[in-house]
């Protein structure tokens, strides 16, 4: 047998109260792809990160290639041969594609010494794994598949030989997901060690040589993959039957709750993001927009929760709690909006839906702070915890603990959080902007679950989403976006992955000869 690249042994690691790893064995063998998989808080993070070197263990033991290393910092894992692409990119959208790779990693005092140098070898690498890239290329101008390629390319730069990868997919279109991992075959191929963590079972299946599964901060089984399926994965992680399709009684589609008209959306730099958006949005039903990220579903989520306003256009609001017509550049606020019986679950948890050195309690109330139960001008503390303790009961929040800072809950149960804030209080509209990202499957399904709740209650509900697989089963109509642009239109019943995939390139004629969409005749071939 070959000696392992990774092997860690009975790694503990606590935080106050929260056991995060409970005694971890994982050994992970070379030129392998190893998934880690499990719900929220199980530990997954805690142990990449003690691997990376962002956390010391507490005890235990680790060992690279063989050889015992204590890892103290990232610069250690680092040295030892270890690199980790984050699902948010640690890149610099204004620097070239060779800037910042070098980032950090400059050998020499003289810089065009190092860009020569620098320039050379990321050729070199791109070549030797299939990852060519334009070194002078502007990151912020490169599609996100190839701003993931420019994170993998800068570990390998450092000589990276185990790559950790956290939900690598998660922003990618089916397209680029299938090219992702054309390129970790290929650094498997060229003897790379890959950890996998996603929380996507059929890209484990798909290409995982071995997989292992934590559930609350403990190790609870490892698998060949040729050993097992999705339904065994999902019932380990947990720790019950997890349903992996949803069934959904028929829409029951009522009035238009909600209507834009003619919308027009400019940003602070000149950048037109939204171009004549026309949507309805009505009781009853589940409205999907399909997209990749940065093709104006975020202006569109703000507009129509009324974080921002648009510059042409206008919005139509039809509610129990009143009816208001809003034109372009009126002010307006997110306020006014949660009382006209919007809610919104922004597609970033962290910078739009939370304040995480806040308790978990302020956040439950957050955008609902005025409201006479809570005493407007002194908070009333005791009913703002007891809120707090019945949207956890519900929603399944863990640790149940209103005082927590919310920091110290893990993503998808700061997720559960938010969406009780906006789900308990019913509202006639829900904008919901990536309600699953990061998330474990069982959180997955409860939330999916609430969202069809809202939909047969009548509520009407505007799904964001770059999970395909999540807008085909929950959607009853699908828009996709590009470039501002709702490029068409299509029945779940009529499509699939790969056939949305390409209209959200915009590939207009292929699409055409595929499938029956509508399509306006700007965008038409």
């Amino acid at each position: 047998m070959p000696t392992p690249a990774i092997s860690l042994k009975r790694i503990n690691k606590r935080f106050g109260p929260v056991w995060a790893n409970r005694d971890i064995d994982l050994t992970v063998m070379p030129g392998t792809i190893h998934g880690i998989v499990g719900e929220n808080g199980a530990g997954k993070s805690t142990l990449m990160s003690i691997l990376y070197g962002f956390y010391t263990a507490d005890s235990g033991e680790i060992a690279i290639n063989g050889k015992p290393l204590s890892i103290q910092s990232s610069q250690q894992a680092i040295d030892a041969g270890i690199g980790m692409v984050h699902q948010h990119f640690m890149l610099v959208e204004t620097f070239s594609v060779l800037e910042n790779v070098l980032l950090g990693a400059e050998e020499q005092s003289l810089l065009s010494k190092v860009l020569n140098h620098g320039r050379k070898a990321l050729q070199r690498i791109g070549k030797a794994h299939g990852m060519e890239v334009d070194p002078d290329a502007i990151v912020g101008e490169l599609p996100v598949g190839m701003q993931q390629r420019v994170e993998i390319l800068k570990a390998l730069y450092r000589g990276a030989r185990i790559l950790i990868l956290d939900e690598p997919t998660g922003v990618l279109t089916p397209q680029e997901a299938d090219r992702l991992f054309e390129i970790l075959d290929q650094l498997r191929s060229n003897g790379v060690t890959i950890l996998l963590i996603t929380h996507k079972l059929r890209e484990i299946m798909h290409i995982c040589d071995q997989v292992s599964v934590m559930r609350q901060g403990e190790m609870v089984a490892h698998r060949r993959i040729v050993e097992t399926s999705t339904d065994e994965l999902a019932n380990l992680m947990v720790g019950r039957k997890v349903g992996l399709t949803e069934n959904k009684p028929s829409a029951q589609i009522g009035e238009a709750r909600l209507t834009a008209s003619g919308v027009h959306y400019t940003d602070s730099r000149g950048i037109e993001r939204l171009h004549n958006i026309h949507l309805e949005l009505r009781s009853g039903e589940i409205l999907g927009v399909a997209g990749v990220a940065g093709n104006g579903q975020s202006e569109l989520l703000n507009i129509l929760s009324g974080a921002i306003t648009p510059h042409e256009g206008e919005l139509h609001l039809l509610t129990s709690k009143g009816e208001q017509t809003l034109l372009a550049n009126e002010s307006r606020d997110a306020r006014l909006f949660r009382q006209l019986g919007v809610g919104h679950v922004p597609e970033d948890r962290l910078k739009q839906g939370l304040v995480p050195n806040f308790s978990a309690s302020y956040n439950a109330i957050l955008g609902y702070e005025n409201d006479a139960k809570y005493g407007q001008h002194l908070l009333s503390t005791d009913n703002v915890v007891a809120d707090t303790k019945t949207m956890m009961a519900s929603f399944d929040v863990r640790p149940a603990i209103p005082e927590l800072k919310t920091a110290n809950f893990s993503g998808g149960n700061q997720q559960k959080l938010i969406i009780a804030r906006e789900m308990m209080r019913q509202p006639d509209i829900l904008i919901v902007g990536q309600p699953t990202r990061g998330v474990d499957i069982g959180a997955i399904e409860f939330i999916h679950q609430q969202l069809i709740k809202a939909r047969d209650e009548g509520a009407a509900v505007l799904l964001v989403s770059v999970e395909l697989e999540e807008i085909l089963a929950l959607s009853d109509r699908i828009i996709v976006m590009v470039d501002g642009r709702i490029s068409g239109e299509v029945m779940p019943s009529q499509t699939n992955e790969q056939e949305l995939g390409l209209l959200m390139s915009n590939a207009a004629s292929t699409i055409r000869e595929t499938l029956e969409v509508t399509l306006p005749e700007e965008v038409s071939p």
